[in-house]
């Protein structure tokens, strides 16, 4: 595979549950998919490199360590945080997997509930009916109120809200931003509160950010740094006692990146990568090889073409910003190109591929 660049592997994995041995079981499976065998049948190596990249998606960093919370224990939460029992829920995620819970948990909380909910959230879903699940969300999040017997508002814009005749029952409401990333600074009350203050007894990194439906009465919460820590070094160490070799790790989440037929961002999560490795600090520092090949070599051609922009690639300066040989290249860390990539390559529907590795990145 002479003319190999960077491969991403998804790694088949057994269905993780909570108290796995998540750092064995990852090691064994990357592994086992990378075993070099003589002619008789026996490893007598593997094919991993230093520099090798590990991605192991949070989702089962979070269940192998029962990063969990029951809509039962978050609803005496509520009732304990916002004790008039009237809530004002701004900007939320528009998703029957990453909000409808939550929303379940303070209605059965709550006797009167505002939702603020513009045309479209932070990620780019619609409002109303949306055409890729079918489902009209503010119906949803209506039906989840009205089925708990809370009162519930569905407006478009805070606006509408401040300029209401019956301000003086907003004085004794508490706000909760439910927005991953808010944009402004809402001055209401004093009794404000982020998705990131609620669940901190289970996650005191994220709180429900990022979190989303285990099933009927739990959430999976996003995995903390110390568990996300705690993987990435513990599969960095034991692949170097087995193998010899230094491979980087990280934990990813959504890959933040647009879809251009939806419109939808996937990045719902509060980080793109909670914890990863010293070895993927940073941003590429790389050069435009199409602004060579166009410009400075437009009169080469073949292995003479080739051989001098691979001499561009070897001797370029160790720091690019600013230099138009860089110009068009993605300004983007590490990481978050990693976590694009890795997360495309494992999804997470059938595939079944929680665990990635990338090769030749570095």
């Amino acid at each position: 595979m002479t003319n190999c660049g960077v491969q991403s592997i998804g790694i088949n994995c057994p269905m993780f549950k909570e108290g796995d041995n998540l750092i064995d079981i990852v090691v064994e499976q990357v592994l086992d998919t990378f075993k070099v065998v003589d002619e008789n049948g026996f490893v007598k190596s593997f094919d991993i490199n230093d520099n090798d990249i590990i991605g192991i998606t949070e989702s089962v960093v979070a269940r192998t360590n029962g990063t969990y919370l029951t809509i039962a224990d978050l609803v005496e939460e509520i009732k304990e945080k916002c004790p008039t029992q009237k809530v004002i829920l701004f900007n939320p995620i528009y998703s029957r997997n990453r909000f409808a819970m939550i929303l379940e948990a303070f209605a059965a909380a709550c006797n009167k509930i505002w939702i603020v909910m513009p045309e479209y959230d932070e990620v780019g879903n619609p409002r109303g009916l949306n055409p890729n699940t079918g489902v009209n969300i503010m119906d949803y999040y209506a039906e989840i109120c009205n089925t708990n017997n809370c009162d519930c508002v569905i407006i478009d814009d805070i606006t509408t809200l401040l300029n209401t005749d019956n301000n003086s029952e907003l004085q004794d409401t508490y706000t909760v931003w439910c927005a991953l990333r808010p944009k402004r600074n809402l001055e209401l009350n004093d009794k404000i509160y982020t998705l990131k203050d609620f669940g901190q007894n289970v996650n005191l990194n994220y709180g429900l950010l990022g979190s989303n439906k285990a099933n009927e009465t739990t959430l999976k919460l996003f995995p903390t740094v110390q568990q996300s820590m705690t993987t990435c070094y513990g599969v960095q160490r034991k692949i170097k006692e087995l193998t010899g070799k230094h491979v980087e790790v990280m934990v990813y989440g959504d890959g933040c990146f647009k879809d251009a037929t939806s419109g939808i961002w996937e990045f719902a999560d509060p980080d793109v990568s909670p914890f990863y490795t010293e070895g993927l600090d940073g941003s590429p520092n790389e050069i435009k090889a199409k602004y060579f090949i166009d410009g400075k070599f437009a009169n080469l051609s073949g292995e003479e073409l080739n051989n001098a922009v691979k001499n561009e690639i070897k001797n370029k300066k160790s720091d690019l910003v600013g230099n138009m040989a860089s110009q068009g290249t993605t300004p983007r860390k590490i990481v978050n190109l990693l976590a694009s990539l890795m997360d495309l390559t494992s999804g997470s529907g059938d595939r079944c591929t929680p665990v990635v590795v990338v090769k030749n990145y570095l």
